[in-house]
């Protein structure tokens, strides 16, 4: 662990809220193949574009690209089948499976802009265990960074979604996350440039595990990395 040891060391939480891809798995080259063919069969550049993609919905993004003759819903139908045919270099953050297996089954959920079967097929492939709860797109009207998707999975849980601690890695993630009210930490193992961000920052899982109590959860460090 990097940027800082233990985030929020000193509180505890009722849950923990995942977002997928970049915080607990990386599905990047996979993503970025199949949009790269897409977009280049529209004649646009992948390079401007891919950055763009992550942590929104699919067809979300298609409809900010507002491209002429473009059917958004069929067109993201279309990436999504790809993507599910497509789960090649899909692998865990490091230390991610540890981490989660050892979490209390009613206190944490994924929260992602993948659909359910993609979503799904994402964690078989990285070999994750999977949560109690999946928020995915199908479950929430507006996308991240509106909150409605956090604030959900908090429902569903029977939790106060401003007692949740939110692991995100994109701005509109990260974005989700405040606007809901929780408290935010960023997973940077899928970064190749620093995020301005004034929430806490961790390159991935190793070292960090739970303590519970009550029903609630403080981040620790592992014994052995305490040690060490």
């Amino acid at each position: 662990m990097t940027e800082t040891l233990i985030p929020y060391a000193d509180r505890r939480f009722q849950a923990l809220l995942f977002d997928m891809d970049g915080t607990l798995l990386t599905s990047i080259e996979s993503a970025e193949r199949v949009w790269s063919r897409w977009l280049t069969h529209h004649g646009l550049n992948p390079v401007e574009i891919l950055p763009r993609i992550h942590g929104v919905q699919t067809l979300e993004t298609i409809r900010r690209l507002a491209i002429p003759g473009v059917d958004p819903q069929q067109a993201a139908d279309w990436i999504a089948r790809e993507e599910l045919a497509d789960l090649d270099g899909v692998r865990p953050i490091e230390g991610a499976a540890a981490f989660v297996a050892a979490l209390p089954h009613d206190g944490w959920a994924i929260v992602t802009s993948a659909t359910r079967p993609l979503a799904e097929a994402r964690l078989a492939a990285a070999g994750l265990v999977p949560p109690p709860l999946f928020i995915t797109a199908e479950d929430i009207a507006h996308g991240k960074p509106a909150p409605d998707c956090y604030v959900e999975a908090a429902r569903r849980l029977g939790k106060d979604v401003t007692q949740c601690l939110v692991f995100e890695d994109a701005p509109a993630g990260i974005a989700s996350g405040r606007a809901a009210g929780a408290a935010v930490v960023v997973i940077t193992e899928t970064h190749t440039h620093p995020l301005a961000t004034e929430d806490p920052q961790i390159r991935d899982y190793r070292g960090l595990t739970t303590t519970h109590r009550d029903g609630s959860m403080t981040l620790r460090a592992l014994a052995s990395a305490a040690a060490s």
